[in-house]
Order: structure tokens, then sequence, then C-alpha cells
């Protein structure tokens, strides 16, 4: 039987969650399946007493985790925001694995997001057969959440049209979801919260009502602080990456990490990492999820095209395609980068000559 390609959190790392239950003696709030010291411990990592490795899903502030565990061992919900790839759908998945022991009661912001799918639906077959009844309802993840006493997920909050967002004012603030068709209200039990994810830097976003932010407590998630937790990050991403999709063996790989999260972050903060020369911005985020699958993208090229060593060609081949967003804006920087920066750089000449032959 065929291996799934990406398994939810809860499944991924069952042994982690049933380790840290089984250890964990303080107190949990109600329907929570871990304490919220515990739920911090599954994020950040830790080492239990039988000697359980629980390895770091989230790299950054400890204390960013506790606010964002905190407020939901309250009666508020919680956004999580940021410029993409900062890492805010893993954190999302993660906590409410933890939390509900279930990942899985997700809405998906879109523009075209209705408010059917925030409240409920009808199988209309048996509408028709039947007439209105609890039968012929379809209830949405939130309703399935509330219902169950477990945590809800919105990913891309602010990509759902504006008046479709303010369906979520009363069931956030007062925690029930009417069914005028049959005459009932269904009300959340212990245990229901919300979390919700949303880029600050993008396109074709719509801005939260005053009222909708009064009912999130919103924790900024930022870009790793340095270079080192960022390089951590994409190694383990990128090995973990590397075993689900089978990738051959390669060497080496940390080199080639760092030099692409060195060109990452210098275009990202539009200097050089000793500050001593400004560069040009491009167009994209030069996000750290980015960097990931560059990485993984080279690493492939290395393992099914190459000689099983990952080489300046390798990494190149990926790298242009996700600095150039737009050919006619990055384009100018980019070339700057290659002939101030890249060109002069001590060890870099292989990247230097990979750059100007697939130009």
């Amino acid at each position: 039987m065929s291996q799934v390609l990406r398994a939810k959190a809860e499944l991924q790392y069952a042994h982690e969650l049933a380790a840290l239950k089984a250890q964990d003696k303080k107190v949990r709030p109600a329907q929570w399946e871990l304490s919220p010291t515990a739920v911090v411990d599954y994020l950040m990592g830790t080492t239990l007493a039988d000697g359980t490795e629980i390895t770091a899903k989230y790299i950054g502030s400890r204390r960013l985790m506790e606010i964002a565990v905190a407020t939901l061992a309250t009666d508020r919900a919680l956004l999580l925001l940021g410029v993409p790839g900062t890492a805010k759908s893993w954190v999302s998945e993660h906590l409410a694995a933890a939390i509900s022991g279930q990942s899985t009661l997700l809405i998906q912001g879109t523009a075209g997001t209705s408010e059917d799918s925030l409240r409920y639906s009808w199988n209309y077959a048996q509408l028709l057969a039947k007439g209105p009844s609890e039968d012929a309802l379809v209830p949405s993840p939130m309703l399935r959440a509330m219902t169950q006493g477990r945590i809800a997920r919105i990913e891309e909050l602010t990509r759902i049209p504006a008046d479709v967002q303010d369906t979520l004012i009363t069931l956030l603030s007062e925690k029930n979801l009417p069914v005028p068709e049959l005459g009932i209200e269904y009300q959340a039990i212990q245990g229901f919260s919300v979390i919700a994810t949303a880029n600050n830097r993008d396109k074709g976003v719509n801005e939260l009502s005053s009222a909708l932010k009064h009912r999130f407590n919103t924790v900024i998630l930022p870009p790793p602080a340095t270079i080192e937790e960022e390089i951590e990050i994409v190694q383990k991403r990128v090995a973990s990456l590397g075993r689900s999709l089978d990738l051959p063996e390669i060497q080496p790989l940390d080199q080639h990490i760092k030099t692409l999260v060195t060109i990452f972050r210098e275009l990202r903060d539009g200097k050089t990492m000793d500050g001593k020369q400004k560069l040009k911005s491009t167009t994209g985020t030069m996000s750290t999820a980015e960097a990931i699958s560059v990485m993984s993208h080279s690493w492939a090229m290395a393992g099914h095209f190459g000689d099983g060593t990952l080489n300046a060609y390798d990494l190149v081949s990926g790298l242009q395609g996700a600095v150039i967003k737009d050919p006619v804006q990055d384009i100018v920087p980019w070339k700057e980068y290659v002939e101030t920066v890249i060109k002069h750089r001590e060890g870099w000449n292989p990247i230097y000559q990979a750059c100007r032959d697939l130009e």
C-alpha cells in the first residue's frame, strides 16, 4: 500500500503526542488532550523524563507560542499574522493536533468562500425527498468543531470576502449558530475555538472589520530572527521532505543551505549580511518556505540527474525561479546582486558561474 504524501500532524507525530499525554500531570482545559504547558513543549521541543525526544515544530520565540496557547485557553479566537512563509499554517495545524487531537476541521479561505463554508449547507437530495431536517443539513467544519468542542482552522482569512467574514462575528461572540430553517440553534461546547491565519503582505486581501478584529487575539509570527535559526528550519524541513519523497541520498547539503539562506536573507533585507552594501529588493517575499522549496528542488536535481553530489548548478536551477517572480521588475535587482555580491564573495565563484550560464 502506498504511503500518503503528507500525513496529518496528529498521525505523523502520534508517538510524541502519546508520550506527552502519558506524562502530562498538569491541569487541562475542558476537552483538551494536553495541558497548555505540554502543548508548548510539543511545539518547541523537549526531552521527557523517560528519554522521549519531542522534536521542535516551531523554531523561534517560546513566548509567542505561550501567548497563542493561552489565547486558546480563553474564549477568544487566535489570529496568526505574518508575511508569507513564516509557518502560520504549520503552527496552526500543530496547535489543533496537540489541543484537539484533530487538525482536519479546516476551512480554506478564497475569494469564492461563501457563508455556507462557515455555517452549513444542505444535502439537496434529502431536502427534496423529506424537506428541511437535521438529516438533510450538512455541517461545516466550523459547526462540527462547535458541537464536538474542538479547534476549527481558517486558512487565509483575509482572502474571504468582507461580508462573508462578518459571519464569524456572531459565531465568535455568541458561540452559537442559529438554523432558522429548522427553528433550532447549535451551541458551542467547551473546548471550541478558532485559529485563523492571514498574510499581512499580499495582493487581493480583504481587511477585517473592527468588530471582527476584536474577536481575535493577534499573534504576529516574524521571519527567523537569525541566520542560524533559519538554517536550522530549512535543514529540518528539507530532511523531512526528502524522507517523505524518497529522494536519493546526496552530499553535501548543509553548506548549500547556508549559501541559499544567505542569498534569501540579503535580498529580503535589502542589504548584505555585514550591512556594508545596500541592495535592491525583489517583488517576492523570499520566505523561509520558499528556501525549503528551492532546496528540495535542488536535491531532486542532484539526486536524479546528477552524480549524487549537490553542486552550484543544481542550487541555481531552482534559485532563479524563486527570485524572479516578475520578469520585468525582478531581473534588474537579481543581475545586480549577481554581479556586485555573488561575483566578489569568497568561495562563491561556482554559484556565479552557474548564474551566468543560466542567463
